[in-house]
This record gives C-alpha cells, sequence and structure tokens, in this order.
C-alpha cells in the first residue's frame, strides 16, 4: 500500500506540472492540441498510446503535424491473488513519432509466501518504447480504406533475474517488436485496431523472457474496438494473445472489457473489467483495471 501511494502523490504532482505547461501552452502553436477530443486514445499498461492493454498505431498525446504532445499515467490492476502498477510518461512527436516509458510493479502479496518468495514480494519492470507511424491518417483519412499503419518497439528490463533464472526463464530482459493498423470510422463512432507483436515475454516481461519451453520469437495477435457513446465517453473491449515459454505456469490471452472518460484534453480516465486467466501457477486472475492520464 505504502508503494501505491507514493506512485499516487507522484502522478499527482505529474498532473500538476503538466497541466500548468497545457496551460501556457494553449497559445503555442508548438504545443496546438489539435486533434479531436479522444482521438489520441488512452495509455496502455506498458506506456505505450492505445488501448489499456494493447498498443496501438495512433501516436500519444493531442498534438498535429506540426506540435509536439505529451502524457502521464498511473495504472492500477487489482487481481484476487496479485496487483500490478504502472507509471510513466510518453511524448508524440509531431503525430509521428512515440517514445515512451513505465515502471511496473507486480505485488505478491500473500501468494508470494506460498509460492516461497516471502509475503508482498514485488517485480519492477521498466519498459522503454518507441513507435513510428509509417503511413495513413486514422482521422484524416475517412475516404481512404487504408487504416493507420506504425510500428513500434519495446526494450523491457526485470530485476528478479535469479528468481526468474530458476523458474525457466531464459532471460531477464528482452525486446518486443510489433505492427499495429488502427481505422476510425468517425460517422460510425467507431475505432477498430488489430497488432501483430513478435515477443519472447512471459506475463508482459515480468517473468521474464523465453522458457525451458521455447526461446524463440512467437507472433502474438492483439485486437481492440472502441465505440464512442458520447464525445467524452467510449465504450470497447480488448484481447491480447500472449505466449507460454514455461513449464512452471501456463500463459492465457488478456482480455477486458473498458469504459473511458474523456474529461477534457488534458485528463482522462479508464475503468475496465480484465481477464488475465493463470498467473504463476494461480489460476483464475481476473479483476478491475483503472488508470489515469493526463497530458496535452
Amino acid at each position: 500500500m505504502r508503494h501505491c501511494l507514493r506512485l499516487f502523490e507522484t502522478f499527482v504532482g505529474i498532473i500538476v506540472v503538466l497541466s500548468q505547461a497545457a496551460a501556457y501552452a494553449a497559445d503555442a502553436d508548438l504545443f496546438d492540441s489539435g486533434k479531436l477530443l479522444a482521438t489520441a486514445g488512452v495509455t496502455a499498461i506498458e506506456g505505450e498510446g492505445g488501448g489499456g492493454i494493447t498498443p496501438w498505431a495512433l501516436i500519444t498525446g493531442y498534438e498535429t503535424r506540426d506540435a509536439i504532445g505529451a502524457n502521464a499515467h498511473y495504472t492500477y490492476v487489482s487481481l484476487p491473488d496479485f496487483d500490478v502498477q504502472s507509471g510513466g510518461f510518453a511524448v508524440g512527436l509531431f503525430d509521428r513519432v512515440e517514445l515512451s516509458y513505465a515502471r511496473l510493479w507486480f505485488q505478491t502479496g500473500d501468494t508470494g509466501a506460498r509460492l516461497g518468495l516471502g509475503r508482498d514480494f514485488t517485480f519492477h519492470e521498466d519498459v522503454f518504447g518507441a513507435k513510428v507511424r509509417v503511413i495513413g491518417d486514422a482521422v484524416y483519412e475517412q475516404d481512404d480504406w487504408l487504416p493507420q499503419l506504425a510500428l513500434g518497439l519495446e526494450y523491457k528490463q526485470t530485476d528478479q533475474g535469479n528468481i526468474l533464472t530458476a523458474i525457466g526463464a531464459r532471460n531477464d530482459h528482452g525486446v518486443d517488436f510489433y505492427a499495429a493498423a488502427t481505422k476510425l470510422f468517425l460517422s460510425e463512432s467507431l475505432l477498430v485496431d488489430v497488432t501483430l507483436m513478435e515477443t519472447r515475454e512471459n506475463q508482459l516481461g515480468i517473468l521474464g523472457f523465453g522458457g525451458n519451453k521455447g526461446d524463440a520469437y512467437s507472433t502474438e495477435v492483439a485486437a481492440s474496438a472502441a465505440y464512442l457513446v458520447t464525445r467524452h465517453l467510449a465504450i470497447g473491449a480488448e484481447y491480447r494473445t500472449m505466449p507460454s515459454n514455461l513449464s512452471f505456469s501456463e500463459q492465457n490471452a488478456w482480455k477486458d472489457a473498458f469504459i473511458a472518460y474523456f474529461l477534457t484534453k488534458n485528463a482522462s480516465l479508464t475503468l475496465a473489467y480484465v481477464d488475465a486467466g493463470t498467473i504463476a501457477t494461480v489460476e483464475d486472475q481476473h479483476g478491475f483495471y483503472l488508470s489515469l492520464q493526463t497530458g496535452f
């Protein structure tokens, strides 16, 4: 709980800073926040622009092609036997390039003692991301059948290499690659995304990369759909497959159903029901997801 409070306090501080920056930048063309409300998406748990658990081709922030955008996020996922927290920031450059960083906390609570790790044992992971929009514009090219396409990568590093080796993981760090296609149908208020990922990760990389069942990259698929109920309110669902490299524990696809409220371009809130299946031998890990985002 102390870790949660410290991270939340840090997030509140970032909100204040970014809100002030947005106010000062309101009249500056370099920070124009010219995108339509909600078309910047939210921040995924690994820090990139997209949905809650999947990256999209959208570039984070509300910047246009002549401007810069940025955001900070705090995400809390409460599961029956584990908690996951994520905090970080991302920058969008000219609606073309996205750079992001996220710090993840995987807290085992009482389950840590049952697994022999100790009560409240925590894994930490750093995620550095980069994404580039290759072709297409999801907002302004409505007459074109081609979706917005983006390529991205994420470098991930965890801090418990000895434990990960003991459970069969090959590495405590790795690089994921992805290609995302996002299509926005403005007249129907509908967004759809399909993302292909090349990865060796175990549970987002928190449990390392590769394993005794396999160490090669595998192609995983993520799909999302979101419907804009009003200018400020969106509902949707996501699905993301994951490799199963460890005989220690199977790994299931993650899925969620979410509702996102965009108060302004500077603040949004996402609530979701998330189902992560089996994590570290513990089945039926489903619960709620809360994410706060601020930026411009």
